[in-house]
């Protein structure tokens, strides 16, 4: 069957997920938070700049984490998922892909967030497959560190192929869904590439190529 792939962070909610939980170890005194909050900010800025290591990013970002049982984890982002993302998911995307699903579609949301928070997110969603930035765990607990290839850039399709072989699927009139230039490796691979609220630098890449462009609220 056809994939139907969506990128999370500003295209299927109009904010960035880790930044968000970022502001909530932060109110959870989990670190500084005028010291912790600014890197955050500057590392967004690079990433929006299409300049950022995500490597970076995930080392600053699970820091706090580090020595924290994956269930403790669990039972502090269910609570925030329902406050603080429901409020944001936008409803056109819903609407999407309640349309992909209904053609019989497979979804898959595809995400450069830690898979801590990105899992729960797709459920609030309807979504049960996901490809995200796996975590570190060592004796029980997250170490602060990430496995594997990072879903960033080039590496989300070097993981989606990885999934494809794993699941014997393929990318024959798969769609893709994101707001990024971060994301053209991948919105180049698929059939139906779709372009959410895009940055500038995409905006005008989907023009030149003649892709279909999304105002989702």
């Amino acid at each position: 069957m056809p994939l139907a792939i969506f990128d999370l962070d500003e295209t299927l909610i109009g904010g960035d997920c880790a930044s968000l939980w970022n502001e909530q170890m932060a109110r959870l005194g989990w670190v500084d938070p005028e010291w912790f909050m600014r890197r955050d900010a500057e590392l967004m800025a690079a990433y929006n700049a299409g300049t950022l290591a995500m490597e970076d990013y995930m080392a600053f970002s699970l820091e706090p984490m580090a020595g924290r049982t994956p269930e403790e984890i669990e039972h502090l982002v269910g609570p925030w998922v329902e406050d603080v993302i429901e409020p944001i998911i936008y409803s056109d995307a819903c609407k999407c892909i309640a349309e992909h699903r209904a053609r019989g579609d497979r979804i898959l949301i595809i995400s450069a967030s830690g898979v801590h928070l990105v899992k729960p997110i797709a459920e609030r969603v309807g979504v049960d497959e996901v490809l995200a930035i796996d975590l570190d765990i060592q004796h029980g607990v997250y170490s602060g560190a990430t496995r594997g290839v990072l879903t960033y850039r080039e590496g989300k399709v070097t993981r989606l192929l990885d999934w494809l072989d794993a699941e014997g699927e393929n990318l024959e009139g798969a769609s893709f869904y994101s707001d990024s230039r971060n994301d053209l490796a991948l919105l180049l691979k698929v059939d139906h590439p779709h372009v959410v609220n895009p940055d500038p630098v995409l905006l005008e890449h989907a023009q030149k190529a003649g892709w279909p462009v999304h105002n989702w609220r």
